[in-house]
C-alpha cells in the first residue's frame, strides 16, 4: 500500500490518531518518512516499539510506547537501553510485559536503575493474559507504591486471545 493509499483510508476512517505497531515497526524501511509524513499532516503519531531498535531517528513530534523486554519472554538480551535514554517525560512511555513475579522484581529494577518514573509520561505494566498469577502480580504492583499503571490486554479478555483487528 503506498503512503497516499494509507492517508485517503485515513481520511475514510476520519480520526487524527495513528498508532504505528506491529512487530517491530521501527524495522521497516520507510516508517521515518511515514512518520514524518503523519506528523507533516496533522494526526498525533504513537509508535508501540519492540524496543531493540534504536528510536533516535523517531520524529520528534511521534510519542513513543517502548516494550522493555523481561526475561520470562526469552527477549531481554535484545533490550536496547540507550533507547531508555532518549524517553521524554512530556509525552513517552514504556511498557513492561510481566508473565512471573521474577519479571515484576526485574521491572522494579530497571525502573529504578533508569528512573523511569521521572524520564517518561507513564510506565505501563502488562501482565500476560492468561497468567495464572495475575492477582499476585496486580496485588505486588498495587503494593509497591510505584507511579505505575497495571495495563490489561481487555481486547483479549473481551474477544479472546486469537481475535483480530480489535
Amino acid at each position: 500500500m503506498s503512503f497516499e493509499e494509507i492517508f485517503a483510508k485515513l481520511d475514510e476512517f476520519g480520526c487524527n490518531l495513528v498508532e504505528v505497531t506491529g512487530g517491530e515497526p521501527l524495522a521497516q524501511k520507510n516508517v521515518l518518512p511515514f512518520v514524518t509524513e503523519l506528523c507533516d499532516r496533522g494526526f498525533e503519531v504513537l509508535i508501540e516499539t519492540g524496543g531493540y531498535v534504536s528510536t533516535k531517528n523517531v520524529d520528534p513530534r511521534a510519542t513513543i510506547i517502548l516494550d522493555v523486554k523481561c526475561p520470562a519472554s526469552g527477549e531481554a538480551k535484545r533490550n536496547y537501553w540507550p533507547n531508555l535514554e532518549r524517553l521524554r517525560p512530556h509525552m513517552d512511555e514504556v511498557k513492561f510485559v510481566i508473565a512471573e513475579m521474577s519479571d515484576w522484581e526485574y521491572t522494579k529494577g530497571i525502573i529504578e536503575k533508569y528512573d523511569l518514573s521521572k524520564r517518561t509520561k507513564d510506565v505501563l505494566i502488562s501482565p500476560v493474559h492468561g497468567v495464572e498469577s495475575l492477582a499476585e502480580i496486580a496485588e505486588a504492583v498495587a503494593q509497591s507504591g510505584l507511579p505505575v499503571r497495571l495495563n490489561l490486554q481487555l481486547h483479549k479478555y473481551i474477544w479472546g486471545d486469537d481475535a483480530r483487528g480489535v
